[in-house]
């Protein structure tokens, strides 16, 4: 397997929140080779603009009812070189739900399930281990733990040969930093093993 690096995104609220993305957040996914918003753009303007650095791929989110393109769906099942990343908008948080809650609402939308599975809604970030399953959330950009506009956080899955590398990050003035509290998280496809 070749290196992928996948961006993600997620409750941008766009042009409600603000009319344009950070420039920190668009420069931080140059290089990437896939971008999955995991919902509640609002407008298709931000897809527009993530589609011009990566293919991109949405997850139907609740502000996003009666929007119609490819590049949105209720849920994707995407395999990137033989890790699967599912994405989907409202997934209960595994902060707040037990785990068979969170598994049960996860195998209404995936008949098998990925290995990765990103959602959005709550604007809080989090990555979490469910035995050999991955939840991902990486919050809001715009409306971080949905408090007034400024500047959240984003995601990304950096996939090398049999491994999966998620991490988080904070939007700052001068850039995109490691998220300072949530460390990454690394998934081995060969066992389907988790370590932090």
């Amino acid at each position: 397997m070749s290196s992928l690096k996948i961006g993600l995104i997620a409750d941008t609220h766009m042009p409600g929140a603000t009319p344009h993305l950070w420039p920190e957040a668009l420069a931080f996914f140059k290089g990437c080779d896939a971008i999955l918003h995991a919902g509640d753009l609002h407008t298709l303007d931000i897809v527009d603009t993530l589609s011009d650095i990566a293919p991109t791929y949405v997850a139907l989110g609740n502000g996003d009812v009666g929007m119609t393109d490819p590049r949105l769906q209720l849920s994707w099942r995407l395999d990137f070189e033989g890790t699967i990343v599912g994405m989907m908008h409202h997934c209960p948080s595994p902060a707040r739900k037990p785990e068979a809650v969170v598994m049960k609402a996860i195998q209404k939308r995936f008949e098998t399930l990925p290995h990765i599975l990103v959602f959005g809604h709550t604007h809080a970030e989090s990555i979490t281990a469910l035995n050999q399953l991955v939840v991902v959330n990486p919050g809001s950009p715009t409306l971080p733990h949905n408090r007034s506009l400024r500047r959240g956080t984003l995601g990304l899955i950096e996939l090398s040969a049999s491994t999966a590398t998620i991490s988080l990050h904070q939007i700052e003035e001068k850039g995109v930093v490691k998220h300072p509290t949530i460390a990454p998280l690394t998934w081995t496809s060969t066992t389907g093993t988790i370590s932090v």
